[in-house]
């Protein structure tokens, strides 16, 4: 099975000197080899954060969180990932588009091949 790489631009909510409307850099990443259900997610110059890969999905739809990550739906097209750290927190607010294109190419990944 294949890892599944996507790069992203997504809007975080910061006390950072950011200008509002600049979108950053995010790595979303799956690897089925290593962990079939969960996804990492990393921002520059933070950490990387490892959930569920159930929880973004679910996430889309409805509010949900598990430990250091909550994910909610924002408005019909947006969707807002929150993570902790020891460093404090990051609300990143993506295109839902984005994550749900990441989701598919997930599960595609782990498709059963047929013959």
């Amino acid at each position: 099975m294949s890892v599944v790489e996507q790069y992203a631009r997504a809007h975080i909510v910061t006390d950072a000197a950011i200008p509002e409307d600049e979108t950053i850099p995010v790595v979303l990443r799956y690897d089925p080899d290593s962990d079939p259900r969960s996804i990492r997610v990393r921002l520059p110059g933070t950490h990387e954060w490892t959930f569920s890969r159930s929880l973004l999905e679910q996430g889309l739809r409805a509010p949900v969180g598990s430990g250091e990550v909550r994910v909610w739906p924002c408005g019909r097209v947006q969707a807002v990932v929150e993570l902790h750290s020891a460093q404090g927190v990051s609300v990143v607010q993506f295109e839902t588009k984005t994550l749900m294109r990441f989701l598919r190419r997930t599960y595609l990944a782990t498709a059963p091949v047929t013959r």
